[in-house]
């Protein structure tokens, strides 16, 4: 798609924000008015459109897709995002550890533990730990706890967590980089701790350096939506 404006703007509208191109409301795909909670946001957004060049590249433009997301999809669509999102909470990737080799074991817990007793103190929500891969029924109550806080994000910051949650493998992760407790580089190292063990010992192929590249652009991406709806 070729660019066929010239000025981009971010300007208040109503409860909101919403961008202008040469005047005209940005819309979804769709066609809803991309009305933005928050002012950082808007101008964000606008940079994105601004930096197109003669063609328009969707793929640079992680805010402006999670803001249509949160518009078109997540506000028709919010049970199901909130049950998918809460869900992880089930087959967490925190809660499987490794019993060999002992080194990769006491990766797992440093980097995990922590965020299992924050997430246990901050949500009243205990997780079960096991060894292995074989699925450990978590407690009901626990379940609960974390769909019920899920619940409490408004579309947009759902959207994040919902995306966070999807490309970490871990609602615990991604609840910890919504609330701050760990930046996009951060959540991508407890993410990817396994794989990144491998990859010190036995190397990485350029296939597996891309999608890792990509992941931790995604999770970055994500990281900055969630951080400028947080501003109020």
């Amino acid at each position: 798609m070729k660019r066929i404006y010239d000025k981009v703007a971010a300007d208040p509208s109503g409860d909101g924000h919403i961008v202008m191109l040469d005047g005209r409301k940005l819309l979804t795909p769709g066609k809803r008015e991309l009305l933005l909670p928050t002012a950082g946001l808007a101008a964000a957004i606008a940079a994105e459109w601004d930096a197109q060049q003669t063609e328009i590249r969707p793929a640079t433009m992680p805010l402006t897709r999670l803001a249509a997301t949160s518009l078109d999809c997540t506000a028709s669509q919010r049970e199901q995002v909130v049950g998918e999102t809460a869900g992880y909470a089930a087959t967490d990737l925190v809660c499987y550890r490794a019993d060999h080799p002992p080194a990769l074991a006491a990766r797992q817990h440093d980097a995990w533990q922590k965020l299992i007793d924050w997430a246990a103190k901050r949500y009243g929500a205990p997780l079960e730990v096991t060894i292995g891969v074989i699925p450990k029924r978590q407690k009901m109550a626990t379940l609960n706890a974390f769909a019920a806080a899920v619940a409490e994000y408004d579309d947009f910051r759902l959207t994040g967590l919902h995306t966070a949650t999807a490309a970490c493998g871990s609602l615990v992760i991604a609840l910890a980089l919504a609330e701050g407790r760990l930046d996009a580089e951060a959540a991508f190292a407890a993410s990817q701790l396994d794989e990144s063990f491998q990859i010190e010992a036995w190397g990485e192929d350029s296939e597996a350096a891309e999608r890792r590249r990509n992941l931790a652009a995604d999770i970055a991406a994500t990281a900055r939506f969630m951080a400028l709806l947080a501003q109020g």
